[in-house]
């Protein structure tokens, strides 16, 4: 039986690689941190100002905004004005107006609160219940509470 010898040529690293130039996109570590998206699950008392994700924090850096408006996915045109809050040690806070959009939107105990960042200070918002199902909003375009607009940021590109 004669035997039968191969060459190898390469570094005999795998199949079809060529002369080595590759066309993968580069490794994360190299391209830019863009945060658009993150949730917060509620641990706590669901109307108490609300910490978000630190590397939300860090993307903000140096362009931290005084207060963002939350818009609820498929609601509508409505923004509800927040006031943010940042600590000094790099944490963020939706703080005053948190409690208003809470309430609205009936957040509990254990749900999370999905958001997008959408630039110019708009988070648009998913709220999912305790049974991990998304809840859903309708607006019957009627101003039924007493509260004043102050809380409302006018939307200037109609959904």
């Amino acid at each position: 039986m004669a035997s039968t010898s191969r060459t190898r040529t390469g570094r005999g690293r795998g199949r079809g690689r060529g002369s080595g130039s590759s066309s993968l996109p580069p490794p994360p570590s190299t391209l830019p941190l863009i945060i658009e998206e993150f949730f917060i699950v509620v641990y706590e008392d669901p109307l108490v100002k609300k910490e978000l994700p630190k590397k939300f924090a860090d993307y903000l850096d140096g362009k931290e905004p005084a207060k963002v408006y939350l818009r609820a996915a498929d609601y509508g045109p409505r923004l509800w004005t927040v006031e943010v809050l940042f600590d000094g040690q790099g944490r963020m806070y939706l703080d005053k107006g948190w409690e208003k959009f809470a309430i609205a939107h009936g957040v509990d105990f254990g749900w999370f609160v999905h958001f997008k960042y959408e630039g110019d200070d708009v988070l648009t918002v998913k709220v999912f219940d305790g049974t991990m199902c998304r809840r859903y909003y309708y607006s019957d375009d009627e101003d039924t509470d007493d509260e004043s607009d102050d809380d409302v940021k006018p939307c200037i590109h109609p959904l």
